[in-house]
C-alpha cells in the first residue's frame, strides 16, 4: 500500500511560515489570506499528529517537532525548484539575477554585459546594484559579486580579481601641478570615499608623512571619487579593478608605481545548491574568461 504524504499546500505554507516565523509574511508571499495559512498549517499538524508551532510573547516560534522537520521541507522544496528550473531553463536559459556591488557593476561589468547578452540571448540578466550580502532563502537572486575578504560561509565562490591600491589623477591636474613624487601630494587636493583609511594606509607603505587627510572632497561611492578625479578635482585612490578602463583610455594617470595590496577581492558566489545551474555555470564560465582576458592586459601595475 503507497503511503500518503502531507497535502502540497499544507507543506509549502509550513516552510513559508517557518522561513518567516510569521504567519503573516507567509500569507504575503503566497498570495493568500492569514487565515489560509493557519488553515494549511493546522491541516498539517492534523495529518502529522504534532504541534509545529507555537505563540510566545506575541512571537511565533517553531516546537522541537518543528525545527527538526523544517530543514528537511526546505532542502525537499529546494530540489523541487532547482529540478523545475533545470527543465525550463533546457540548458542555458531563463532570468538571471545578479546582486553586484553598484560601482563595480557601473564601471566594470555593464560595459562588458553586452558580449555575454550575445553570447547568451536565451538569459535575461537581471543587475542588481547592492552594497549589502545577499539573502539567497529570501531574495530572487540566483548569483552576487561580493567585495570583501572572501570568506563567505555556505556559498560556493569563484576569486575574481584582487583589489591594489594607487593614487590616481588626471593628466590635465599633472599639468598644472605636477606630481614627482610621492610627497608632492602634500601640495594637492585628495579625494575621499567616506573614510581616509586607504589613503592612510597607503601613504604609510609608500612612508610618506605630513600629508593632511582632513581636508578634500567626501565621496559615498569610489565611482564618485574616480569621476572627480576626471575632472581634475584631486588626486583619488584608484582601486586597480575599477580605475582601469579610466587608466587605459588615457582618462587617469597613475603618477607613481607604488601599490598597496587592499587585502580585499570580488568574488562571485552563489548557493551550494544551485551552482550547477546551466544559466549559473554560463555565467560564471563567462566571467572568469573575462577576469583571465583583463589580468593578461592589466597595465596597473
Amino acid at each position: 500500500m503507497p503511503r500518503k504524504l502531507p497535502p502540497l499546500n499544507s507543506l509549502r505554507a509550513f516552510e513559508v511560515a517557518a522561513r518567516h516565523l510569521s504567519f503573516t509574511k507567509a500569507a504575503e508571499e503566497l498570495f493568500v489570506t492569514q487565515a489560509a495559512i493557519s488553515h494549511q498549517i493546522k491541516s498539517l499538524e492534523d495529518f502529522l499528529g504534532i504541534q509545529l508551532f507555537i505563540r510566545r510573547n506575541r512571537k511565533l516560534l517553531l516546537t522541537d517537532e518543528g525545527q527538526l522537520y523544517w530543514p528537511k521541507i526546505r532542502d525537499v522544496f529546494e530540489k523541487l525548484i532547482n529540478a523545475t528550473e533545470q527543465v525550463k531553463a533546457k540548458g542555458a536559459t531563463g532570468s538571471l539575477t545578479v546582486s553586484v556591488i553598484p560601482t563595480f557593476a557601473t564601471l566594470w561589468l555593464v560595459p562588458r554585459l553586452a558580449e555575454f547578452n550575445e553570447l547568451y540571448p536565451d538569459i535575461d540578466v537581471r543587475i542588481k546594484a547592492s552594497d549589502t550580502e545577499v539573502d539567497f532563502v529570501r531574495e530572487d537572486v540566483d548569483v552576487a559579486v561580493y567585495y570583501g575578504k572572501g570568506d563567505y560561509d555556505n556559498l560556493i565562490s569563484d576569486r575574481l580579481f584582487e583589489e591594489h591600491l594607487m593614487p590616481v589623477c588626471s593628466p590635465q591636474l599633472l599639468d598644472k601641478k605636477p606630481v614627482e613624487k610621492p610627497e608632492d601630494l602634500k601640495n594637492h587636493t585628495l579625494l575621499h570615499d567616506i573614510s581616509t583609511d586607504e589613503w592612510r594606509s597607503w601613504l604609510k607603505h609608500a612612508q610618506v608623512d605630513g600629508v593632511d587627510l582632513a581636508h578634500g572632497t567626501v565621496f559615498s561611492h569610489s565611482g564618485m571619487v574616480l569621476q572627480a578625479a576626471r575632472h581634475g578635482q584631486g588626486i583619488a585612490m584608484g582601486h586597480s579593478v575599477l580605475s582601469q578602463m579610466d587608466l587605459e583610455s588615457g582618462r587617469l594617470v597613475a603618477p607613481f608605481d607604488i601599490i598597496l595590496d587592499s587585502g580585499y577581492s570580488y568574488d562571485l558566489v552563489c548557493p551550494e545548491n544551485s551552482h550547477d545551474r546551466p544559466k549559473i555555470v554560463a555565467f560564471r564560465e563567462w566571467l572568469l574568461s573575462k577576469v583571465n582576458d583583463d589580468s593578461e592586459d592589466e597595465i596597473f601595475f
